[in-house]
């Protein structure tokens, strides 16, 4: 006799949210050891990434420590999967960052085909409505990391909703 199961996930705003306490917690770590924002700008960069995934607008956000020349010197990157097959999350970490004088640290969110088929009018509106905290504008900064080497790290997941961390130095 031969069984077959089917498992299906669907996930929440509460499960987009759970998910990306691993980011939060990240954030916050980096932000300490680079000592490049304050507690209080961390939560606003937090508020409003969160709102933008809890509509399905991020492919992936970037936190980039860059030089003076405005080069990578460090990146974590967070991809999203929303199609996702794990059922375990994994600790935050991998965030020893330096103190480098003379760096910056910067966030870089590339949007999803979701949020590129609003017009300019709709995403004024969600900015607003949604009461963002940043002005968000449009980078020039090449996050191709290609200078740098890449490693998966952390992979945060909640009920088929992942976000795959890979660290770039």
């Amino acid at each position: 006799m031969t069984t077959t199961q089917t498992v299906t996930s669907t996930y929440t705003v509460i499960d987009i949210r759970k998910t990306f306490e691993g980011f939060d917690a990240d954030l916050r770590m980096i932000a300490k050891r680079t000592e490049k924002w304050t507690t209080e700008y961390v939560e606003k960069i937090l508020y409003d990434v969160i709102k933008l995934a809890g509509n399905k607008y991020v492919n992936y956000v970037d936190i980039t420590l860059l030089d003076a020349a405005k080069k990578p010197i460090r990146a974590s990157r967070y991809k999203v999967n929303e199609d996702g097959k794990a059922i375990t999350t994994d600790r935050p970490g991998g965030n020893d960052w330096p103190n480098i004088a003379g760096t910056t640290l910067t966030v870089i969110i590339s949007y999803s085909t979701k949020w590129n088929a609003l017009t300019v009018e709709e995403r004024q509106k969600f900015h607003t409505d949604n009461n963002f905290k940043i002005s968000w504008s449009s980078s020039d900064i090449d996050n191709s990391y290609s200078n740098l080497q890449s490693e998966n790290n952390q992979l945060y997941a909640s009920k088929g909703y992942e976000v795959q961390k890979t660290n770039f130095k």
